[in-house]
């Protein structure tokens, strides 16, 4: 297993390893071109093949991302049809997201998928939980993901959540940490 399918693994991975250098030379890549998407006016089909860049796959023409978009590594991100991102996101991608169809997610949003060894010695060593927003999701503005997560179908995270566990399908969750405000009834 090579440091990439470790670190996608879910394994604590370690600066003192092999490997290490080149994961961190894909992020800083990673950040490159999304530093060159975030500069100046992009229109929506440069946002798309900047975002195919980054991603290292096609992205559905059917999917707006508006700039500016913080991400670190992109490859294990998923975005599905019809999706909006809003501005000034930021996606810690090492883990994996997998964002579903018609998901809309507010500016000022993070999805972070890796965390820090709790041992305070080895502190500099990560390990990543992937993110599941599975379809017709909304994320309010300025909330944050936590790794591990699973927001499920139609369900609504409310503005300046922070979500640290996962989220039954057709509910609104809102606070920090984000608990069940009501149960969406569609008529």
């Amino acid at each position: 297993m090579d440091i990439f399918e470790k670190d996608l693994s879910g394994a604590m991975v370690s600066p003192d390893e092999p490997g290490y250098e080149a994961l961190i030379a894909e992020i800083f890549e990673t950040i490159k071109t999304a530093t060159e998407l975030n500069t100046g006016y992009r229109s929506p089909d440069e946002v798309h093949e900047f975002m195919e860049k980054i991603l290292g796959k096609p992205m559905p023409e059917s999917t707006t991302v508006l700039p500016p978009l913080y991400i670190d590594y992109g490859k294990p991100v998923t975005i599905g049809e019809g999706c909006f991102i809003q501005q000034c996101c930021t996606f810690f991608g090492r883990g994996g997201i997998t964002i579903g169809n018609g998901v809309f997610i507010g500016p000022k949003c993070n999805l972070i998928t890796i965390n820090h060894d709790p041992d305070p010695d080895n502190r500099s060593a990560t390990y990543g939980r992937p993110i599941v927003i599975e379809d017709n999701v909304w994320i309010g503005i300025n909330s944050t993901i936590l790794p591990g997560v699973r927001i499920g179908y139609g369900a609504i995270v409310g503005a300046q959540s922070v979500v640290t566990h996962d989220v039954a399908p057709m509910t609104v969750v809102a606070g920090n940490p984000a608990r069940i405000i009501k149960k969406i009834e569609v008529k």
